[in-house]
């Protein structure tokens, strides 16, 4: 899984083995490492949960959890659609939230492909 952030904007990219895993397992998880300390280090998750409307995110130090609802999780693995999006708000603050599928890159070698969905702009002509 890949996180980025950018300004109040949240977006994790995730494989297909990684789709397999969430809707099994119900999360799945990365850590950095900043250093040797036990603190220094952040998680993040993604979950599904059966009542979660929408998605949302659960903060704790050193965790950020984004949840999304079990049937989105389900309906988006298995079709087309690219994402999920969506606004928390608590508050004033106002944080962009984005669950994406992984997709290929066109440019890159093969070994930088491995466990990705198909790119659906392979084979597109400009």
């Amino acid at each position: 899984m890949k996180l980025r952030i950018k300004g109040d904007s949240l977006r994790l990219r995730v494989s297909p083995s990684e789709v397999v895993r969430l809707l099994e397992a119900g999360q799945i998880e990365e850590t950095i490492h900043f250093g040797a300390a036990a603190d220094a280090k952040l998680t993040y998750a993604l979950e599904h949960e059966a009542n979660a409307d929408g998605i949302s995110i659960r903060y704790q130090t050193g965790k950020v959890t984004v949840v999304v609802g079990t049937r989105a999780a389900r309906t988006w693995s298995d079709g087309a659609e690219v994402g999920m999006y969506g606004t928390a708000r608590d508050g004033s603050a106002c944080l962009e939230l984005a669950v994406e599928k992984d997709f290929a890159c066109l440019e890159k070698r093969d070994a930088d492909n491995v466990d990705t969905f198909p790119n659906p702009s392979q084979g597109a002509h400009c």
